[in-house]
């Protein structure tokens, strides 16, 4: 696995330049707040975890009478859980390199000391590994519609588990405004626990190390380009965050 150290968003603009020169397929992108975290999903990091079926469940109980539409499957159940921070399989991406980016250096305060890292990930290389690719277009990324996840469901992972298929890169309908505003892309662990950058021979991720010296000067950066957390997070929660951080 390739591991570059960047120090400011100029050094992120010319690292990716030159490690997606002619590389014509989808790049995408996750933020770590510490570098040392793995590329595995909330749910596999948990100990004693209860059964992602009644995870769900226990969700269902409390949010049917908050929402406006009822999720149509259990992968949009997923979705939901995932945004309001229940431990799910998914592990969050972005299209947008400075999405990541911000996602990486936003929390220096509650991690200080620590070197944080950004991700970049080839999707489709991802999926090559779990035998996902398409003769008719090379750089074939599936969505939570089509056959190819139908395997990742939870009801067939249920029914199935001694069965152990490698992660997957997919896409979803960007169904909120959050999703929307973040270029949210995902990937999704099936039964093996295997971390992404240990996926193969490793080649479908780069790994950006940011030192911990640099985050504080690159939020700063990114604000200067407009990223701040109303534009990610397009919430009224988002608005009053922004103007306490202008005051204080």
């Amino acid at each position: 696995m390739k591991t570059t150290e960047i120090n400011s968003v100029q050094d992120l603009i010319e690292a990716l330049e030159a490690d997606n020169d002619g590389y014509p397929g989808f790049t995408w992108y996750r933020g770590h707040a510490e570098a040392s975290w793995a590329l595995v999903p909330g749910y596999y990091r948990l100990n004693n975890a209860p059964s992602e079926s009644t995870l769900i469940k226990r969700f269902k109980q409390s949010a049917a009478m908050l929402i406006s539409a009822t999720p149509k499957d259990s992968f949009d159940w997923l979705f939901l859980m995932q945004h309001y921070g229940v431990p799910t399989r998914l592990l969050d991406w972005s299209e947008n390199p400075l999405v990541a980016l911000y996602f990486a250096v936003s929390s220096y305060d509650e991690h200080t000391g620590k070197d944080a890292a950004l991700w970049s990930l080839r999707p489709s290389e991802l999926n090559k590994n779990a035998g996902i690719s398409d003769a008719d277009e090379e750089y074939f990324v599936p969505s939570f519609e089509d056959d190819e996840l139908s395997n990742y469901s939870v009801e067939i992972l249920r029914q199935n588990s001694r069965s152990q298929l490698k992660p997957l890169a997919t896409i979803a309908t960007r169904n909120n405004s959050r999703i929307q505003a973040q270029h949210g892309v995902f990937t999704i662990h099936h039964n093996d626990k295997i971390a992404i950058e240990d996926v193969g021979d490793s080649s479908q991720v780069i790994k950006y190390v940011i030192p911990d010296q640099s985050r504080d000067k690159m939020k700063k950066q990114l604000q200067v380009l407009g990223f701040t957390k109303f534009q990610l997070f397009p919430e009224l929660a988002s608005i009053g965050d922004v103007i306490k951080g202008e005051l204080s």
